[in-house]
C-alpha cells in the first residue's frame, strides 16, 4: 500500500490509519504513543490489522465526510456498490473514556460481500495476544490491551481463535451492518449496543462540524484551510493538550534508507508553529490548552527539543525487529533529544507574542518563565547547535542565528508591551543586535547573494524562507535568498531541505509552503498562488492527508503521516495568499 492511499481517524487520542482496501494497518491504543494495536504498516507479513474488504475486485471514491474527520469509502464491485463509514467515536460530551472505532458498512446497489479480518500485533513479538470469547462478546488481549470485537447478527462468523477473527458480511440496498472496537489499557471496559455505537459515527461527525464551523477564517481556500485544521486537530492528544509531530514512526524518508524517525513526540517547534495557526484561525480552546501545556513543559525541564505527550523526556533512538515499510528499518525514540537546537527559543517566543497578538494575556509564573528563557537565549546563541533539521554535526546555522534573533526581538516587544518583566531588556536589545551582525558577517555570501547553511560553505536551506515570517529586517537579501534556493533546491513544484539533501531523502514539503508564505508576505501573491496550486494538484491523489516528503519524480509520499509540520505549513500558506497572514 502506498502512504498517500492511507486516510486518518482520531478521537482526540489516537490516529488510525486506513489503506484504501479498508485494512487498518496502524493504531496505537489508547494514545498515539502507545505500542499499536496494529501494525502491518511495518510489519507487511506479520502485522496487526482489521481490513473490512469487498470480495470481488473493486474500485474506490473515497472522501471525508463534509467539515469532518469521519471518512467515507463507496466500494464499487461488478455486483454493486457499498458504503463504509468509519469513525474513532466520540460522545456528546467529548472523548469517551474508552477506545471506540465503529465501522458501518451499507448497502446501496446490487449486492457487495465483504470478507472481515481482525490480526492482532504482537509488537515485534514481545507479546502474544489472544482472544477468550464470553458471554459478552468476542474479548481480546494485546499486552496491556483490553478489548472486544462487536458485531451484528448479519456478520457471519468463519473463523474466531487465538489468531484472530475471520468473518464475512453481506449488503443489499438500504442494509447496513456494524462492526466495532471497544479497547482500553489494563481497566474494565463496557459494553455498549452496537445501536449506540452506529448513532455515534453520525453524534461524532456533528461533533468535526460544529468544531469546524467555529473557525473564524473566510479566505481563499477556505476548504484547505478546513482540512488541514481538521488534521491538525487529529495530532492534538485532548487529555494533555500537548500536540504529536505525527501519528508514526519510521516511514522513510527514502525507500531503503535509514533515515526513519519516531515523531510521535511533541516538538516544540511543530507545537508552536500549530498553536499559531490555531490561533490564526479561532480555534482558541486547542491554542490555549497547547500552549500552557508547552509553558509548563519548559518550565519543568527547560527549553527541550521535544517532550513525550504526556510532558516526561522521550527516550532515544532503539531499533524495532519488524521488516519496517519497503524493508526500511524502523525504530522507536529519537536521538534529537539530546540536542542543542537554538531554534526553540524562536518557536516558544514567537508562540507568545502571537499568544498575546490574539488578545490574550500570561500569568506571572509563565512570564517568568519567559524572561528566564530569553536570559538563556542571551547567553548560549553563539554556541553551534544541531539546527532545525536536527543534524548529527553541529554548526554555527544561520537559521539557528536568525531564530536567536527572532526570540530575543519578540522578548523585547512582550516587555514593552508589559507582558514580560522589563530587568533584562536592554541586554536583550544589546545581543540581539550583536546577533544581527553575526548574521549579516557571516550568514552572507557575496558571491551567491544569498544566507548561506552555515559560513564557510557553498550550500543553502529552505528554511531560511521563515524568516521573511519572523519579520528579519534585511527584506532584499532575503528575496535573493529565497530566488537563490528557488533555483538550487527546487525540484518541480517541491524543496530540498538543504543543499545535498536530494542524495539521502524526498522533497521536504513544510519547505515549499514556506517558500509560498515567504513570496505572498514579500507582495508576490500571483506568483504564491501559483506555485500553491502546483503543490497541491501534486498531492491531490490522496484524500487531503500530507506526509513529511515527497518523490518529486514519482510523486510517492515518503515520512512520517499526518504530519503536522506539513499541514500547518499548507494552512499558514493559504492566510498569507489570503492576507491573513501577520506583518512583523
Amino acid at each position: 500500500m502506498l502512504l498517500e492511499h492511507y486516510a486518518a481517524l482520531g478521537d482526540g487520542r489516537s490516529v488510525a490509519l486506513i489503506g484504501l482496501d479498508g485494512s487498518i494497518d496502524w493504531w496505537c491504543v489508547p494514545h498515539m504513543d502507545s505500542p499499536p494495536l496494529f501494525d502491518r504498516l511495518l510489519a507487511p507479513s506479520t502485522g496487526g490489522f482489521f481490513a473490512v474488504t469487498p470480495r470481488e475486485p473493486f474500485h474506490v471514491q473515497r472522501r471525508y465526510l463534509p467539515d469532518s474527520n469521519v471518512l467515507e469509502t463507496l466500494y464499487i464491485t461488478a455486483n454493486g456498490r457499498a458504503r463504509l463509514t468509519e469513525s474513532l467515536n466520540s460522545g456528546p460530551a467529548g472523548r469517551l473514556p474508552w477506545a471506540e472505532l465503529a465501522r458501518r458498512i451499507e448497502g446501496v446497489e446490487g449486492e457487495v460481500e465483504f470478507d472481515i479480518a481482525i490480526d492482532f500485533g504482537t509488537q515485534a513479538d514481545t507479546i502474544s495476544p489472544y482472544l477468550t470469547p464470553n458471554d459478552n462478546g468476542c474479548v481480546f488481549h494485546a499486552g496491556h490491551i483490553l478489548g472486544l470485537f462487536l458485531h451484528d447478527a448479519r456478520t457471519e462468523i468463519e473463523r474466531k481463535d487465538d489468531m484472530g477473527v475471520r468473518a464475512r458480511v453481506s449488503v443489499g440496498p438500504g442494509q447496513r451492518s456494524i462492526v466495532a472496537l471497544i479497547a482500553g489499557h489494563d481497566e474494565p471496559l463496557v459494553v455498549p449496543p452496537l445501536s449506540l455505537i452506529d448513532a455515534r459515527i453520525d453524534g461524532s461527525d456533528r461533533e468535526w462540524r460544529q468544531w469546524s464551523q467555529s473557525l473564524v477564517y473566510d479566505g481563499p481556500f477556505k476548504g484547505l484551510v478546513v482540512r488541514n485544521a481538521l488534521a491538525l486537530k487529529l495530532l492534538l492528544s485532548s487529555p494533555s493538550g500537548s500536540i504529536m509531530a505525527a501519528a508514526t514512526t519510521s516511514l522513510p524518508e527514502r525507500i531503503g534508507g535509514a533515515k526513519n524517525y519516531d515523531y510521535r513526540f511533541a516538538w516544540i517547534r511543530d507545537a508552536g508553529y500549530t498553536i499559531e495557526a490555531f490561533l490564526g484561525i479561532g480555534a482558541q480552546p486547542e491554542a490555549k490548552a497547547a500552549f500552557t501545556w508547552l509553558l509548563r513543559r519548559v518550565k519543568e525541564h527547560g527549553a527541550q527539543v521535544f517532550y513525550t505527550l504526556d510532558g516526561a523526556l522521550g527516550d532515544c533512538t532503539r531499533p524495532l525487529d519488524l521488516p519496517g515499510y519497503k524493508h526500511s528499518p524502523p525504530v522507536v525514540g529519537n536521538d534529537a533529544r539530546d540536542q542543542l537546537q537554538h531554534g526553540v527559543f524562536g518557536d516558544i517566543f514567537e508562540t507568545a507574542r502571537c499568544f498575546i497578538d490574539s488578545g490574550n494575556i500570561l500569568d506571572a509564573v509563565s512570564a517568568a518563565t519567559l524572561a528566564h528563557l530569553a536570559d538563556q537565549c542571551a547567553d548560549c546563541w553563539r554556541l553551534p547547535d544541531s539546527g532545525i533539521w536536527e543534524l548529527p554535526e553541529p554548526q554555527h546555522y544561520t537559521m539557528s542565528k536568525v531564530s536567536s534573533w527572532q526570540a530575543l526581538t519578540r522578548a523585547i516587544e512582550l516587555a514593552d508591551g508589559g507582558h514580560l518583566p522589563t530587568t533584562c531588556r536592554e541586554r536583550w536589545v544589546r545581543e540581539r543586535e550583536r546577533i544581527h551582525v553575526w548574521i549579516e558577517t557571516h550568514g552572507w555570501s557575496e558571491k551567491h547573494q544569498a544566507y548561506l547553511f552555515y559560513p564557510g560553505s557553498d550550500r543553502l536551506d529552505a528554511s531560511i524562507a521563515l524568516a521573511v515570517r519572523f519579520g528579519y529586517p534585511s527584506r532584499a537579501r532575503l528575496h535573493s535568498t529565497l530566488e537563490a534556493v528557488q533555483q538550487a533546491l527546487g525540484s518541480g513544484a517541491y524543496h530540498y531541505r538543504y543543499s545535498g539533501a536530494e542524495q539521502e531523502e524526498g522533497c521536504f514539503l513544510a519547505c515549499t509552503f514556506w517558500l509560498i508564505e515567504a513570496w505572498a508576505i514579500l507582495d508576490q501573491r500571483g506568483r504564491a498562488e501559483q506555485a500553491y496550486d502546483q503543490a497541491l494538484s501534486g498531492l491531490a491523489h490522496g484524500v487531503g492527508i500530507y506526509s513529511e516528503m515527497v518523490d518529486p519524480s514519482t510523486g510517492h509520499y515518503l515520512g512520517n503521516l499526518p504530519q503536522g509540520l506539513t499541514h500547518l505549513a499548507a494552512l499558514r500558506a493559504a492566510l498569507a495568499i489570503g492576507g491573513y497572514a501577520p506583518q512583523r
